[in-house]
């Protein structure tokens, strides 16, 4: 309470998975880290500083975090490469007593779920009900499935570089993130490509990478589908091609409409988890997060092209820090 540990937090990194750019290693990796310690001073106050690691060795990464954890009161992970980032997160998260974030998994989840919220009001549509297509199972992929499985999901079906993802496929380990995927999402042990597994989908999520689909694919999927075209900075598929055919479009970039964007999430997740002095963050505060941001978009501006608040919306910092404070009880 009496130093400055009560509002600062560490961006830990170790350059392997920085947006857009890859395994670019810690030092070209630090002006990203840097730019996202500013985001936090300039939405949340939160006093932010940048530590990028000189080793990809999830041994080294826990071990290092671990001891420079008593200046701080959170950490958050920032561009480590899947699987490793799962690791490094669930170890980290079960030896410190302060809250572990994994924004590149989890503020994405709450954007996308707020995101998907608004978007689903917009073609009358329950998340109970639709089917959903995910393009991507690293960290991203795996945390908003997860997360939207949390907030009543039932139909999904995932898809990496190799394909649709199902149980038995040869390539996937026991004991893996690509395993879990398999056991909880197709069902029906559907077989073959991404743009197989779209026909007849309500909603499609990429998260992978740039020109995969075209505006026949989108013509395929369920009448007023929802496409979330989240790789940057060249979607899965052009948007003005998607809008074509899908009622509602949005991209991970500010030049389109519905910017799906983390910084609408981590300022004030990290604010409230300050404020109320929280040892961990749970589930149950992801979600409270996600309606908070939801709600920022009233309902007389709700529309195709407005699902999601503009990232200098005035009350979302603030709306999301009380949510996670409130959830925390």
């Amino acid at each position: 309470r009496l130093t400055i540990k009560r509002n600062t937090i560490a961006v830990v990194s170790d350059g392997s998975a920085v947006l857009g750019l890859g395994n670019i290693g810690p030092l070209a990796a630090l002006p990203v880290m840097e730019g996202k310690a500013a985001l936090f001073k300039r939405f949340a106050n939160i006093d932010a500083f940048p530590i990028c690691l000189d080793t990809q060795d999830v041994d080294e990464i826990v071990k290092t975090v671990k001891a420079i954890a008593p200046v701080f009161a959170g950490i958050n992970l920032e561009d480590i490469s899947a699987p490793r980032c799962f690791e490094v997160e669930e170890r980290l998260r079960a030896e410190l007593d302060i809250p572990v974030f994994h924004d590149d998994q989890h503020g994405t989840a709450i954007v996308c779920l707020a995101a998907l919220s608004n978007a689903l009001k917009v073609v009358n549509k329950r998340i109970e009900d639709v089917h959903l297509v995910l393009s991507g199972a690293g960290a991203a992929g795996t945390a908003v499935l997860k997360l939207l499985f949390a907030a009543g999901l039932k139909q999904a079906t995932v898809v990496d570089q190799k394909g649709i993802i199902f149980a038995g496929r040869a390539d996937i380990k026991p004991d893996t993130n690509l395993n879990w995927i398999a056991t909880n999402t197709n069902k029906s042990r559907q077989e073959g490509s991404l743009k197989e597994a779209l026909i007849g989908a309500d909603v499609f999520i990429g998260v992978s990478a740039g020109n995969l689909l075209v505006a026949e694919d989108i013509e395929r999927m369920a009448e007023n589908a929802i496409v979330f075209a989240l790789a940057n900075p060249t979607p899965e598929i052009d948007p003005a091609q998607a809008a074509k055919f899908a009622a509602v479009v949005a991209t991970g970039r500010s030049d389109f409409a519905n910017q799906i964007n983390n910084v609408l999430a981590f300022p004030g997740v990290f604010r409230g988890l300050l404020d109320a002095g929280a040892t961990k963050i749970t589930e149950n505060m992801l979600l409270a997060a996600a309606t908070a941001l939801a709600d920022c978009v009233e309902k007389d501006e709700l529309n195709a092209s407005y699902i999601v608040p503009s990232v200098f919306h005035p009350d979302v910092a603030q709306r999301v820090a009380d949510a996670v404070r409130t959830a925390k009880g």
